[in-house]
Formats: structure tokens, C-alpha cells, sequence
């Protein structure tokens, strides 16, 4: 996360985190758990990811045809798992993942 706020346009002066870990930045920041449900800026951030999240998948289905990346956005479901076993991983697969690592070669 500090790599990502690192490459804002516009530096933030303050830093209201989703969760309990602060990130190794010099900004004053504060942590909330369960941030989503608490602070009107945290759940509207989580909205912004999601759909831009959503947005990159779609255009990884196209890049990397097969594994239902349009359908399942990349979570670890029955037929992303089932892809990844007949396809082996794209590169974009996280390669410590539990059903990704264990179709790595060593």
C-alpha cells in the first residue's frame, strides 16, 4: 500500500486505513477496523477499487482467454481453480497463492 500511495498525483495528508496495520510512511494516518462499515471515506474508497478492479479483469479476460476472468474477477472459485489446473498460471496469477503454487515449477 505505501508503493501505491507513493504514486498518488496528489500526496494525501492524512491516511484513513481499512484494517489495524499502519503503512511505513511519514504521514499521519489512523486505523480503523472494520473501516468500511465506520467511515463514509473507507467504504466509498472500497467501492472506487472494486470497480476498477473489476474493470482491469475484464480487460485481463481478454488478454488471457480461458480462465473467466470476466465471470469470477479473479477470486479463487470452483472454475478459476479448475482453469488454473487445465491452463496452468497466466502472469498475472500470484504464485504464493493456496491454488496457484501448486501448479508453479520449482
Amino acid at each position: 500500500m505505501a508503493e501505491a500511495v507513493g504514486q498518488l498525483a496528489v500526496p494525501p495528508d492524512y491516511l484513513l486505513i481499512d484494517g489495524i496495520s499502519t503503512i511505513p510512511l511519514n504521514l499521519p494516518q489512523k486505523t480503523i477496523k472494520k473501516g468500511d462499515s465506520a467511515s463514509i471515506s473507507i467504504a466509498s474508497a472500497s467501492i472506487v477499487a472494486k470497480v476498477t478492479r473489476d474493470r482491469i479483469m475484464m480487460e485481463y479476460d481478454q488478454r488471457f482467454p480461458g480462465y473467466g476472468f470476466a465471470e469470477h474477477k479473479g477470486y479463487g472459485c470452483a472454475s478459476h481453480l479448475a482453469a488454473i489446473a487445465e491452463l496452468g498460471p497466466c502472469p498475472i496469477h500470484r504464485k504464493t497463492f493456496r491454488g496457484v503454487k501448486e501448479h508453479v515449477a520449482p
